[in-house]
């Protein structure tokens, strides 16, 4: 056999593979190596996507369309397919990722949260006053008003993710089972984010005999998870709809929204319940905005506010109101007891997690405001609330001179004036043996019977003042709502109970008020059985304190 020539057969061969495929039998370049790495890196990522997308499709909710698209379209706020805000949204993001790379490490709690256990037979017993709220944690609350049970934003899935197994993940199982609450009247939604609009939550309370109230657009959502239509009110900015007698008022917020791809194709809000005799105001999330001397002027003043004042960040200010501007948000609308949100449940912000109720605390005290601190699962009456009792750990956090939250595009007389409203006291309500609400009574922190304290400073703090931090106790509010507007006929797609706030009939009118000026310190009032029955829309008789 002839070798020779079939070896130089295979050589022209190896030659002819060479020729064709250059790299082969070489060693890879650096290069090619990286490149080959970052191709398995994208098909990983899409890897990942794709399961994120599968497992998340339900939660991430749907679109609008038809008749609810159309109507979202003839909204004020709507424009260029989507919603907008009066004052633009800015963000720093250099400060936001510098402040990725120092995020404080008191972000969550070191050691578990203590909560109080929510015994249903609770809530067999009405509030004495007519006005008891129950702080669930972040957003969530049940507020007693009137004789009505009303849910805000509920969250009781274990993460603020549309994901089961990633994303923020809560601190403490909820004091209380979803299914364990008593009828609840209506719930209302802030938004569509995560955290306020939570997937686990509502597909477990779809079958409730309930009222949702949602801003434009989320509707669209609940539907889609298996909410009857026709127990959906959507609204729009100062719109209202009435719940058995409660006037719920949709009022405008300095926010965004979006599930997954769909980002500000709903409406974000913060909410007025507006009962025959008390009103409670809920900021929903919120930066500061002009309007809300609007809110106060239009629908105030409040028994109690709900305000955001946690996960907060300076790289995005215009999003979220910080401590001090929460304060200040609660004098724009003219509240009388602050109760601060949005804080206490989950880490969505780089700061501390006991920093929003430290800073909420030294600026109320600052400003004359009264404010309560529940531990989550304590109820409390508005009207005559706990002292102020720290809970929480005592660990580092940033003052509002070193971590200042300032919004922007904001008038500076904004910012000027606007004193704290003076205390309107009612008599301590008794609750009976194993309700859990507890009447404010005096203590070695608080010198008055009611806990009102005088104020260092009768004006708004100026934005990034730390006063000295001490502890305030709290400001036990009551008051006598003015007359409200009544509403026009709703736009196509609207519930028929939802309109626009036009032209409202004369309702009794309220008594007038102590005069204006922060810090007031009451005359304690004198011993009475119960309140005088007032006429409806007049609120409660109360004893009112003179200077």
């Amino acid at each position: 056999m002839n070798a020779g020539p079939m070896r130089a057969a295979d050589k022209a061969r190896q030659k002819a593979f060479r020729t064709a495929f250059p790299s082969y039998g070489q060693r890879p370049s650096w290069g090619s190596r990286l490149l080959r790495l970052f191709g398995w890196g994208l098909l990983l990522l899409g890897v990942v996507l794709l399961i994120v997308v599968i497992d998340g499709w339900r939660a991430f909710g749907t679109g609008a369309e038809g008749a609810r698209l159309e109507r979202m379209a003839r909204s004020p706020q709507w424009h260029d397919g989507g919603f907008v805000n009066p004052q633009p949204i800015l963000n720093n993001w250099e400060r936001t990722l510098s402040d990725l790379f120092h995020s404080s490490p008191e972000s969550s709690p070191r050691m578990p949260v203590v909560v109080d256990r929510i015994d249903p037979k609770r809530f067999a017993t009405p509030p004495a006053d007519g006005l008891r709220v129950t702080w669930m944690g972040h957003s969530s609350t049940l507020v007693e008003i009137d004789g009505l049970r009303v849910l805000t934003d509920p969250m009781w899935g274990e993460r603020t993710s549309p994901l089961e197994w990633i994303g923020p993940k809560r601190w403490f199982p909820a004091p209380i089972a979803l299914d364990a609450l008593p009828p609840i009247d209506a719930v209302v939604i802030s938004h569509d984010h995560y955290d306020h609009l939570d997937f686990a939550t509502i597909t477990a309370m779809k079958d409730w005999n309930t009222t949702f109230v949602v801003p434009l657009g989320v509707g669209a959502h609940l539907e889609y998870w298996g909410v009857p239509a026709n127990h959906i009110v959507e609204l729009d900015w100062w719109e209202r709809t009435k719940v058995k007698g409660l006037d719920i008022v949709c009022t405008p917020a300095r926010h965004a929204s979006g599930r997954f791809l769909q980002q500000d194709k709903t409406l974000w809000a913060g909410w007025a319940l507006v009962g025959p005799q008390h009103r409670v105001y809920y900021s929903g999330d919120t930066g500061l905005f002009p309007a809300m001397e609007e809110i106060g002027a239009k629908l105030g003043p409040f028994d109690l506010t709900m305000i955001e004042t946690g996960q907060y960040g300076a790289g995005w200010p215009d999003w979220h109101l910080g401590p001090e501007q929460a304060v200040l948000a609660h004098r724009l609308v003219k509240g009388r007891l602050m109760l601060p949100v949005h804080w206490g449940l989950v880490t969505l912000a780089y700061h501390g997690w006991t920093e929003p109720i430290e800073r909420s605390l030294v600026a109320a005290k600052h400003d004359g405001v009264g404010i309560t601190a529940p531990r989550p699962g304590q109820d409390f009456l508005a009207l005559a609330p706990l002292p102020v009792e720290r809970w929480w750990p005592d660990r580092p956090w940033k003052t509002a001179e070193e971590a200042p939250i300032v919004a922007s595009q904001i008038p500076p007389k904004l910012r000027e004036g606007h004193p704290a409203l003076p205390l309107l006291l009612v008599p301590a309500a008794v609750s009976p043996q194993g309700t859990g609400t507890q009447a404010a009574k005096p203590n070695a922190q608080t010198a008055p019977p009611t806990g009102s304290v005088p104020a260092a400073n009768p004006q708004a703090a100026p934005q990034g003042a730390n006063p000295t931090a001490a502890k305030p106790p709290v400001t036990p509010p009551a008051t006598n709502p003015p007359e409200m507007n009544a509403p026009a006929t709703a736009p196509r797609g609207a519930s028929p109970t939802a309109a626009n706030p036009q032209a409202a009939p004369a309702t009794a009118s309220p008594p007038s008020s102590p005069p204006q000026g922060a810090g007031t310190k009451p005359a304690n009032p004198p011993a009475v059985a119960a309140p005088a029955t007032s006429p409806q829309g007049a609120g409660p008789a109360v004893a009112t304190p003179h200077e």
